[in-house]
């Protein structure tokens, strides 16, 4: 490999169509895509200071560098991306790439990042910024941080595991998804999606998992969520209180206590959705509400658990 160290280039695609480099301690000055079209590139120690770095490139490892704010729209149409220990300021990074490896990598602007891309792995990622990983998948990542609304909107074939996502309408339009020990909390979670699984999770969501099909939750804790599984087919087993529940379609929800039950829409049949209590006494008192007497309104609040499972779905 031809090796260059501390070097620094500039002018409008420095090293274009470049192949087997090894770039040490060198910067990429103002010129636009300096390596574009490039492949069997290995980097390290590097600066990279202005915009599309890295477009249509192929093997490339890229370890213990920099991309500053003005390296927008860095990493586009590249296959087979190894990153380890970067730091990437500029929005607008990774889109319609494959084969991409990120770990430790942190990113502060990390709005529009990551959209369209295919077979992602990321470990001990930090990012920050809207509509992350939009339309991607076939995605692993582990020890990830997200604060950032419309994340994974159109994700699909998605396993997350030791994450914290503080994320307004997160996973929306997905399909496939697994989350394992994770913390998300953002109202509207997952709604349009399908086979959406939660283990071991904690969830604090207004209105949270609504128009979902075959959303899966074991051993998870909801808090301050209210309104949720409305229009959803669930299998939820939830070991602390869910605050209310609304027109589900069908499933089993299993709580420890569940403050208010609500079905308002005579489209949904209360006999489909099994309510399960596990945890203290308590009691079904229905409730009833509308214009002069005259209109009833379908809903239900859990103060005792002595009657049957059926008589408390409906």
């Amino acid at each position: 490999m031809r090796k260059y160290e501390q070097e620094k280039f500039v002018g409008e695609r420095a090293l274009f169509q470049s192949h087997d480099l090894d770039l040490a301690y060198c910067t990429f000055a103002d010129g636009e895509s300096p390596l574009k079209e490039s492949r069997n590139l290995k980097i390290s120690n590097s600066l990279f200071q202005w915009k599309y770095p890295l477009w249509y490139c192929s093997n490339v490892e890229v370890f213990d560098s920099i991309l500053y704010e003005t390296a927008r729209a860095g990493i586009w149409y590249t296959n087979h991306l190894t990153m380890k220990n970067i730091t990437i300021q500029a929005p607008k990074t990774f889109r319609r790439c494959q084969n991409i490896h990120l770990e430790n990598v942190d990113m502060p602007n990390a709005s529009e990042t990551l959209w369209n891309c295919q077979h992602v792995y990321m470990e001990n990622v930090t990012a920050a910024g809207d509509y992350f990983a939009m339309n991607s998948s076939d995605m692993e990542l582990n020890g990830f941080t997200l604060t950032g609304n419309y994340s994974f909107d159109g994700a699909r074939n998605l396993t997350i595991r030791n994450a914290k996502l503080l994320s307004k309408d997160a996973f929306w339009n997905c399909e496939n998804v697994t989350v394992y020990d994770s913390f998300i909390g953002g109202q509207y979670l997952g709604w349009n999606s399908k086979n959406v699984t939660l283990i071991n999770c904690t969830v604090e969501s207004n209105q949270g998992m609504c128009y979902m099909d075959n959303v899966v939750m074991k051993n998870c804790r909801l808090l301050n969520t209210d309104l949720a599984f409305e229009y959803s087919t669930v299998d939820a087993e939830i070991n602390s209180k869910i605050d209310s529940v609304k027109n589900p379609i069908a499933g089993k929800i299993s709580a420890v206590d569940i403050g208010e039950v609500i079905f308002d829409n005579p489209q949904m049949n209360k006999k489909d959705t099994q309510i399960e209590l596990t945890g203290r006494t308590a009691e079904l008192a229905g409730r009833s509400a509308g214009q002069n007497g005259n209109e009833s309104e379908a809903t239900a609040r859990i103060v005792e658990h002595t009657r049957s499972e059926t008589e408390l779905a409906g």
